[in-house]
């Protein structure tokens, strides 16, 4: 099994640069089984909306995962919580709308998707070491003919030391734990000994001229004066951050990740 998962898809600039990559990379890589995109802040640079939803289903996505700004425009939530492809991080409070995990199909395969949200640096939520223990119970139980499940966790989290220490604690239960959040891409990526792939952030899809996807001129106002500053989308240095990840099929572990960080011409 061949997975894509691409970094924070950053508002208008990450839609239309999936739009172009999205097809050259399938070409170059033959085929993907599964294409999943972090989504949270894919609508005008914070949160998401249905139309933006069915725009990224419509460009080969597959599945969603999303983060603390899955929350900032609660026109989506009644979608969030009906929408089986689209998932917000597990660990919020029971009665969050949405869930925090799900299968996918796709001719004839499966992949389990489970989405957690650190605490270090970031709002308090339960813990996603024991929330996963319970996910992955529940996702363990769509076993088929004793096959495993691959299972891809985005941990979408702010510290490396917490996104390394869940990826060790999972090693060997899942195929892949991908950070998200800090919308910089890290050049750790790798293999665990378990056979988990592994990366700190995947980065983000967007405008890289700026400030993590804005434009810097409200970013240096408000770290100047202390001020509010309206954030504006960042549309140069427009690039692709993802990984392209293979799985044993007999095993469910991983066995190659391969970073991808590319400027993309829309010219």
């Amino acid at each position: 099994m061949r997975i894509f998962f691409a970094g924070d898809i950053v508002g208008r600039p990450g839609r239309v640069i999936l739009a172009k990559a999205l097809p050259d990379l399938k070409k170059r890589f033959e085929h993907f089984d599964f294409v999943v995109v972090n989504c949270e802040n894919a609508a005008s640079g914070k949160g998401m909306t249905d139309k933006v939803m069915a725009e990224l289903f419509a460009l080969g996505a597959n599945g969603m995962t999303s983060g603390n700004h899955i929350w900032d425009k609660n026109i989506f939530y009644p979608t969030l919580a009906s929408e089986a492809r689209v998932v917000r991080p597990a660990n919020y409070p029971p009665g969050t709308p949405g869930a925090g995990y799900t299968i996918l199909e796709r001719n004839g395969k499966k992949l389990g998707i489970l989405n957690l949200q650190g605490r270090v640096y970031m709002p308090p939520l339960d813990c996603p070491f024991r929330v996963s223990d319970a996910a992955l119970s529940e996702l363990g139980k769509f076993e088929k003919n004793g096959e495993p499940l691959p299972i891809l966790v985005d941990f979408h989290a702010e510290a490396t030391s917490e996104k390394k220490a869940l990826a060790l604690y999972l090693d060997g239960q899942v195929s892949a734990v991908v950070g998200t959040h800090t919308h910089v891409q890290t050049a750790d990526e790798q293999v665990l000994p378990g056979g988990s792939a592994y990366i700190t952030d995947v980065g983000m899809t967007g405008g890289h001229g700026g400030v993590i996807g804005v434009c810097h001129e409200a970013v240096l106002s408000r770290f100047t004066s202390c001020l509010p500053a309206k954030h504006e989308v960042c549309d140069t240095d427009l690039r692709i951050n993802a990984v392209v990840i293979d799985i044993d099929d007999a095993t469910g572990r991983a066995v190659d990740i391969v970073r991808i960080n590319e400027q993309v011409d829309l010219s």
